[in-house]
């Protein structure tokens, strides 16, 4: 690979970073601590995943574990092998009451949308993961946000005029495929850009990325891997005598991947060998993947608003429902969630869907008669504007629906309830369901 300097943002000043500090940050240890001892179990683990600090501050006092005993009527153990089952108990305990919790809210919760200016073009792509979540696609900039604030974080350009294709992110870096060559950003340290040799591959389509491999699906139906470490060009699979319009890549060293013909391919990378080949009933085209680790289940969005479901267990098909009449660009999960699935399309309209039946359980747009504005407390000040969520009724009919308050969802992510959305215009919307 070759350092890149171009196009790179200076860091922000010192000053410029005091002038960020939150009242959050402002409480002191003592005064966090007071608080917290009067908090439920459900309230401390809410409190535990806004922030490090909090969270340091619950772990210390051992105040989950305090609640969690109460909550169970059980008596506090002394033996080193009871506290690891204590452990253990609770954070499969918390994990339940988050997920119930996040599932109810998307089923029947209220909502709320907040939307700003995040780009100066429309983009259309979104990546969520550790709180944080990263937009592109369209203009020279990828913009790195803060998923609980909304604040901007940090920005990342394009090295020259190839057009950014797809991306992804971690703790260290941002990946992204840039024209016909692979591309990494530093996220820590000194700020460079690394960039692989220019026409390493015919014209890719979509990538999928798992440390210290990315996937470019192509053009001409192959999967080309990537190590980024070596800086080349690992492997080179045959997956589909067409198109590959999208990928899922796992930590199993799994691939995934569907063609505009409409079918579905997996492959061990690990052995370079595919595994076997999926027909949807529905003979469209695929438009996007999902792979749930925890279930073993994929699901895939096609062209014609088919949803469909597999066990990879043993290649069964579960379920397949037309949930919409038009092209699904965008499917996704919370992750270790195995109840709840979020789809978007062409149509602008967010289904919630039953995982294991493919039951549409709700259907929601954003309510256009409401409004309110605000301004950010980040160096850029954006304007958010806060929208209450409709929900439709079943006999609801789609096409009769204004078209102005559900701009086609190009892409979306899925948090702990909220949904990250991407309309091809200038701005990002962040969907947040409650439970009250």
């Amino acid at each position: 690979m070759e350092l890149s300097s171009s196009g790179l943002r200076p860091p922000p000043q010192p000053a410029a970073k005091k002038k960020q500090k939150t009242t959050i940050h402002a409480l002191s240890h003592d005064i966090l601590c007071m608080i917290f001892t009067f908090l439920d179990l459900v309230q401390l683990i809410r409190c535990s995943a806004v922030c490090k600090s909090w969270s340091t501050v619950i772990n210390k006092l051992k105040l989950l574990q305090i609640q969690y005993h109460k909550q169970q009527d059980a008596d506090a153990f002394s033996l080193p092998a009871a506290s690891i089952q204590l452990g253990r108990s609770l954070n499969i305990h918390m994990e339940q009451i988050a997920i119930e919790q996040h599932r109810f809210a998307f089923h029947k919760g209220p909502a709320n949308v907040f939307q700003w200016k995040g780009h100066s073009v429309g983009v259309n792509k979104c990546r969520m993961k550790m709180g944080l979540f990263l937009t592109g696609v369209g203009d020279k900039m990828m913009r790195l946000w803060s998923a609980e604030s909304y604040n901007f974080l940090d920005e990342y350009s394009l090295p020259d005029k190839a057009p950014l294709i797809d991306f992804d992110f971690d703790e260290n870096k941002v990946v992204g495929l840039v024209g016909t060559r692979m591309c990494i950003w530093t996220r820590t340290g000194t700020r460079n850009i690394f960039s692989s040799r220019d026409g390493m591959f015919t014209k890719g389509l979509c990538m999928s990325y798992v440390d210290p491999e990315a996937v470019v699906g192509c053009e001409d139906g192959k999967a080309r891997v990537f190590d980024m470490y070596s800086r080349k060009c690992s492997q080179i699979i045959k997956m589909h005598p067409g198109p590959i319009t999208c990928l899922s890549f796992n930590d199993d060293q799994l691939l995934i991947s569907g063609s505009s013909l409409g079918s579905i391919s997996m492959s061990d990378i690990s052995s370079d060998q595919q595994v076997t080949t999926l027909k949807p009933l529905s003979s469209a085209g695929i438009k996007t993947l999902c792979f749930n680790p925890r279930s073993n289940l994929l699901f895939a969005g096609s062209t014609d608003g088919h949803a469909s479901c597999w066990d990879i267990r043993t290649l069964r098909r579960l379920w397949e429902t037309r949930v919409s009449p038009n092209v699904l660009y965008s499917i996704n999960h919370l992750r270790n969630d195995t109840s709840t699935l979020v789809i978007g399309g062409i149509d602008g309209i967010i289904r919630i869907l039953d995982q294991d039946t493919g039951q549409v359980l709700s259907r929601c747009i954003v309510d256009d008669a409401t409004g309110v504005s605000s301004r950010s407390k980040d160096r850029h000040h954006q304007i958010i504007e806060t929208k209450k969520v409709r929900r439709l009724s079943e006999d609801v009919q789609v096409d009769r629906l204004p078209i102005a308050p559900r701009p086609p969802i190009t892409c979306l992510a899925v948090g702990m309830q909220k949904v990250v959305t991407m309309n091809n215009d200038k701005c990002i919307r962040v969907w947040k369901f409650r439970t009250d």
